[in-house]
């Protein structure tokens, strides 16, 4: 398929800029990919929406403040954004300069002075004067996406984080996730609706644009995920229960479908994925999704739509604008339910 298939146009004015007061006052769509019918509903809504029984998977990592400022030799300055980290010392990067930069050059920091030691194609293995995670969190500011037209303010520190963040090493928020509040959460353990959890720290290239017209062509960038055993033993349990699996968000689909085997058996571990979830992949694990919206031609879109259908998506997101739900990390939310035939 092409990057064109997953383009659609967005007013600018419907990109949240800031999240509501309250976690659960964001809208929901619900979409039955079986069908393409979407209805209006409320975040508020959802404990209603699934059953006794139903398992709710949600990403545990936690965003360390990613974005690092920095100054070469000659005083040009260098914006550093955190991939991941690496080992001991040493991080991914991305890097943004106005000149090209070296291997073996040192930038200055407000932690110090920092070391570029190799590229690998658009990231840099940078070294740092200590830990990664430990640097970051010392003199990182909150990595707010691109599309939000302001600076991060201390608001952002606790609301760009779900509430369940606990494992430091994502770089932008699994956003699915920042709908949830106490509230919320009360209503759907009263509900009888189970929950678990999975680390995958999101990685700056969540953010990439797709540049290939052929999407195939398009290289996903290394996440690290952590399935717990409790959490697989938690899907089987349910899964025999006759129990449904809604995965909270896209990188918990990605990791889910990335740890099954088999007819859905899902394995627990530690590793890395690559999956890239485009329409013809056949699902094994997820029987529902909870998503925000997503950027035009972006890979998170095309697993959206490699769930629901791509023209059912689409539409969706043009019901989505002409009743101007807020897009976005900071937007409204989505209930996906999966189009016929998309299931191993």
């Amino acid at each position: 398929m092409r990057r064109s298939d997953f383009e659609y146009s967005l007013p600018a004015e419907l990109i949240a800029q800031a999240p509501l007061a309250q976690r659960s006052a964001s809208r929901l769509l619900v979409l039955d990919g079986q069908d393409g019918r979407c209805a209006d509903r409320a975040m508020a809504s959802l404990p209603g929406l699934l059953a006794p029984g139903d398992l709710l998977v949600f990403n545990d990592t936690r965003v360390l403040p990613a974005r690092l400022a920095a100054r070469r030799a000659s005083g040009g300055r260098v914006e550093i954004f955190l991939e991941r980290p690496v080992r001991d010392c040493i991080a991914l990067v991305q890097t943004r300069a106005s000149n090209p930069l070296r291997a073996g050059e040192t930038l200055q920091t407000s932690g110090g002075p920092v070391r570029l030691l190799e590229r690998h194609d658009d990231l840099w293995e940078l070294e740092l004067p200590q830990p990664v995670v430990e640097f970051f969190e010392r003199c990182g500011a909150v990595p707010l996406p691109p599309y939000i037209s302001r600076a991060a303010d201390p608001q952002d520190r606790e609301r760009y984080q779900s509430l369940f963040a606990r494992v430091p090493g994502a770089v932008a928020a699994p956003t699915a996730s920042l709908h949830f509040d106490e509230s919320l959460l009360a209503a759907l353990a009263a509900r009888g609706v189970q929950r678990a959890q999975l680390t995958l720290h999101v990685g700056a290239g969540t953010f990439h644009p797709v540049r290939s017209e052929n999407i195939d062509e398009h290289r996903m960038h290394a996440e690290w995920f952590d399935l717990p055993a409790d959490t697989a033993e938690a899907i089987a349990l349910t899964r025999g229960a006759g129990g449904r699996i809604i995965a909270v968000g896209t990188t918990v689909a990605r990791a889910l479908e990335a740890s099954a085997r088999g007819e859905g058996h899902v394995v627990a571990g530690q590793g890395e994925t690559k999956l890239f979830i485009t329409p013809g992949f056949r699902f094994r694990v997820i029987d529902g999704l909870v998503t925000n919206f997503h950027l035009p031609g972006s890979t998170l879109l095309m697993l959206v739509a490699a769930y629901a259908g791509r023209e059912a998506v689409l539409a969706a997101y043009q019901h989505a604008i002409a009743q101007r739900y807020r897009f976005f990390s900071y937007g409204d939310a989505m209930l996906i339910w999966p189009a016929a035939g998309v299931r191993a």
